[in-house]
């Protein structure tokens, strides 16, 4: 698969949160070509395009229940016992015709039905919006958890590393006399912590390595810093505005309840007249045998007719009112729905905005910690070797200085996701709103809709179905290998 430039559409909008590591991986994958290859090969999403092309179905199904149908029959009869009565009755009768049913006027049904269809097909459409939005955004977690997650690895190798040291300098000094058991003590106990910590960091990547290869199809080779966020508002009342107008699930629930509104229509119409127009022929052969086969008599017709169906319900014992009812009811539901889909969608973007500026903020107060933390560290080393200081202090003068880095990458880590998840519920979080465009893999629901609409011929089908998406099973198990990077 090509993999292109999409990274550069991927413009600042606020404050820089890229979590890097010391130095560019080399030949590293980027977020923009995880998001492709999530976008072509991602099993949710394209059985997600499946179902919308089933929903687009619906309204030719609609629309042919309103159209001419027309059918042929025939039978062929064996009259092994007669009425005594009947001197023309035949032995044997083969019939065949065609009939032709006209449906000119049916209450409403159709035309509303066609409606609710069409209606259904919006809805579905902003479902697989949704649906490509909410892959993007799991895409996004877990593209920065494999990052966060290599990174705590180095932090914690780095922390084992350190402590190791440590403990043999405080080895050495102990065996001249400089320091006692306890200092030794002391330092085999955090090496002892920090090797567990290293081994828990180290299981965490590995499960972030394999939500990426479920959700994107690839293990993830050497990811780049991501770039920062398009289009993030200054204030969350913007976002909230915006997500109103384009959150992908609220406008599905505002064309389901527009469809149910269809749908009563629908019931309704079940207590009004139908009228059809019909037309038909017979050819009819009684093989010599109608009246004996005398003479006179023909013993083989073709018959023609033609006239117009009306059909006037009179009393369905309430049945039309019971469907309207619960189409009614289910109308009702479907606009609660609308509703509640608002709130949610208002909490989502509101709680996201919270949590996108609270993480902006630990950021800064992250990095200044671990500024004052590496300042501390080398001021309490400089006094232990003066005798001013003790190892225990050197030791949470460590373990202050990991805990304040560690924070810092968690924290670059939520403020991505946590801004990626507000793009998400404003509706700018889709193929187009990054760029995959530039790709040409983007999939247009619309294309299948008008191939298949008007398509009248009963005998036309689509290739046996068959997945698209690959298996990860050839797939090696990820582990928590830390990639090479340049000096």
């Amino acid at each position: 698969m090509h993999k292109g430039g999409v990274v550069n559409r991927l413009v600042l909008s606020g404050s820089a949160i890229a979590l890097a590591l010391a130095a560019t991986p080399v030949q590293a994958d980027t977020l923009q070509e995880a998001l492709t290859d999530a976008y072509v090969n991602n099993p949710t999403l394209e059985a997600a395009r499946a179902n919308q092309r089933a929903t687009d179905e619906g309204v030719q199904i609609q629309r042919s229940q309103g159209l001419p149908g027309i059918t042929a029959s025939g039978n062929y009869i064996e009259f092994l016992k007669n009425s005594p009565n009947s001197f023309t009755a035949p032995d044997r009768r083969l019939q065949i015709g065609p009939d032709l049913t006209v449906p000119i006027y049916s209450g409403g049904a159709v035309r509303n039905g066609i409606k609710a269809a069409k209606e259904r097909v919006d809805a579905g459409r902003a479902d697989l919006r949704a649906t490509e939005s909410a892959i993007f955004s799991q895409v996004v977690a877990a593209y920065m958890d494999v990052l966060r997650g290599q990174a705590l690895v180095a932090l914690s190798a780095n922390q084992v590393d350190v402590l190791t040291v440590n403990l043999q300098a405080t080895g050495d000094r102990f065996e001249i006399g400089d320091l006692t058991r306890t200092d030794v003590a002391q330092s085999q106990s955090r090496l002892a912590v920090a090797q567990s910590d290293l081994q828990s960091a180290q299981a965490t990547l590995i499960q972030a390595r394999e939500t990426y290869i479920a959700l994107v199809g690839e293990a993830p080779q050497n990811l780049q810093a991501p770039p920062p966020l398009p289009g993030l508002p200054d204030t969350a009342g913007m976002a909230v505005d915006i997500a109103l107008e384009n959150n992908p699930d609220l406008i599905a629930a505002k064309e389901r309840a527009q469809a149910a509104g269809f749908d009563s229509e629908v019931a309704g119409s079940g207590r009004l007249p139908s009228l059809s127009l019909f037309a038909g022929a017979d050819y009819t052969n009684y093989f010599d045998t109608l009246a004996g086969g005398a003479g006179g008599i023909a013993q083989n017709e073709t018959t023609a007719n033609a006239g117009v169906q009306l059909s006037i319900p009179i009393f369905q014992g309430g049945l039309p009112a019971a469907r309207q009812r619960q189409a009614q009811a289910r109308e009702t539901a479907a606009l609660e729905q609308v509703i509640a889909a608002e709130r949610d969608v208002i909490a989502q973007t509101r709680a996201s905005y919270s949590s996108w500026q609270a993480s902006l903020a630990i950021i800064q107060s992250s990095q200044a910690a671990v500024d004052a933390a590496e300042l501390s560290l080398e001021g309490v080393r400089a006094e232990n070797s003066i005798g001013n200081r003790t190892i225990l202090d050197v030791l949470n003068a460590e373990q202050e200085l990991l805990s304040a880095r560690v924070q810092l990458v968690t924290a670059r880590r939520n403020a991505y996701v946590a801004g990626f998840s507000v793009l998400a519920a404003m509706g700018r979080a889709e193929a187009r709103d990054l760029g995959l465009g530039d790709e040409g893999v983007l999939y247009d629901p619309v294309a299948n809709y008008d191939r298949v609409g008007g398509s009248i011929w009963d005998w036309g089908r689509d290739p046996e179905p068959e997945a698209k998406t690959s298996s990860t099973v050839d797939i090696p198990a990820a582990t928590a290998e830390i990639p090479e990077i340049e000096d």
